[in-house]
């Protein structure tokens, strides 16, 4: 779990570089959602939310684009 954890932070932060409020907001996002379940004891629950959190670092590192202002009229 501490593993995953971690591996979305270090995600949050390559994916997000440079952006302080999209850095800020996924930081709070990923501690909200572990913190909220940190109490589960069900293995199956808990390997569901693993999953889910793993699918989540995936699409943060595949699918998410950040555009930077080069110029007045471009991206």
């Amino acid at each position: 779990v501490l593993k995953l954890f971690k591996l979305l932070h270090r995600t949050r932060q390559e994916v997000f570089k440079n952006d302080t409020r999209a850095l800020e907001a996924a930081r709070q996002k990923i501690n909200e959602e572990f913190k909220n379940n940190q109490d589960e004891k069900s293995e199956e629950k808990i390997n569901e939310l693993l999953k889910m959190a793993s699918d989540v670092e995936v699409i943060l590192r595949t699918s998410v684009i950040q555009a930077v202002h080069t110029d007045s009229d471009k991206i």
